[in-house]
């Protein structure tokens, strides 16, 4: 036809209808995937220099879709920004995020405390998200940034601590898993994952707490708090948190944490799930609505200035 345009692409030949001088980029015909990388790796060379492809299983098609916009790969770029390294600012498909998690150790071993609301922007997606990832009987995870993200990478994490445990006929210590997730995370550094973790158990050292996020960076620490009611969270923490406290102390902290993060933050909220890690493993200690936690605040702020 008279508006038919061939273009030449490594390859294939792709043709498409009606368009007129449009450039297809490298980066749509693998958007957002290592294959381009792969396929330059990976390919063989025939005799006299020509380039010859690898085997595909399933084939290639002669023609795919497009978006129906002037310049594809400059709208790719602008609204996808996954594939230029820009976080998901100005994604047209937004991470289901907004979230408090924090955790924090102390001389009876470690309190991990979450709400359970996700967000798309202003939306409430969902208000029963379990941030606690169980990755084993002794490690426990939290979910901040892309819920899917997380989700994935810590429960491939716990496929990796079982490997590792069938191999050598032992347990991960907790520096070792943290160190196979920010190595997991530092080899996807620049694909657009979204994720900031707290990996935390007990091993042969005591309790142990560690950061880690999709840029690969792994901080140990006494207590971290993620999302984006963690600036609330802590406040509190900064404030009453210590060494001494007892696992009664430590439970209220943690509670009162997310409740004023919750309170003050909208994009947290939900139920507040609360674990405690001891040496013999990690034991759910509470899911309460904090809404019954804001009455109960404030009778007991009302009990106090009566007095």
């Amino acid at each position: 036809q008279k508006d038919n345009i061939t273009f030449i692409v490594p390859h294939k030949q792709y043709t498409m209808l009606g368009a007129k001088g449009m450039v297809i980029g490298d980066d749509i015909l693998d958007l957002g995937s290592r294959k381009a990388d792969l396929r330059s790796s990976r390919g063989r060379r025939q005799i006299g220099g020509g380039f010859a492809p690898p085997p595909l299983m399933l084939g290639a098609p002669e023609q795919f879709d497009l978006p129906n916009v002037p310049d594809p790969a400059l709208y790719t770029r602008s609204n996808f920004a996954s594939v230029s390294g820009n976080k998901d600012a100005n994604q047209e498909i937004k991470f289901a995020k907004g979230t408090t998690t924090l955790a924090f150790k102390f001389n009876g071993g470690i309190i991990v405390s979450v709400d359970s609301r996700s967000t798309m922007g202003n939306y409430i997606s969902s208000g029963t998200v379990q941030k606690v990832i169980k990755i084993n009987p002794y490690l426990l995870g939290t979910m901040a940034g892309g819920a899917a993200d997380c989700s994935f990478w810590e429960r491939n994490l716990g496929v990796q601590c079982r490997m590792f445990e069938l191999t050598n006929g032992h347990r991960i210590s907790v520096a070792g898993a943290s160190k196979l997730l920010a190595n997991t995370m530092s080899s996807y550094r620049g694909y657009g994952l979204s994720m900031g973790t707290m990996v935390t158990g007990w091993d042969e050292t005591g309790p142990q707490l560690y950061y880690v996020d999709d840029d690969g960076t792994r901080l140990k620490g006494k207590y971290f708090s993620v999302g984006s009611g963690s600036t609330y969270a802590y406040g509190v923490l900064d404030t009453y948190h210590r060494d001494d406290l007892s696992v009664e102390e430590a439970i209220d902290l943690g509670k009162r944490a997310i409740y004023h993060a919750t309170h003050r933050d909208a994009f947290s909220g939900g139920i507040n799930n609360l674990f405690h890690v001891t040496k013999d493993g990690w034991v759910q200690i509470h899911a309460i609505d904090v809404n019954d936690m804001h009455y109960e605040f404030a009778e007991e702020k009302n009990n106090r200035m009566a007095s």
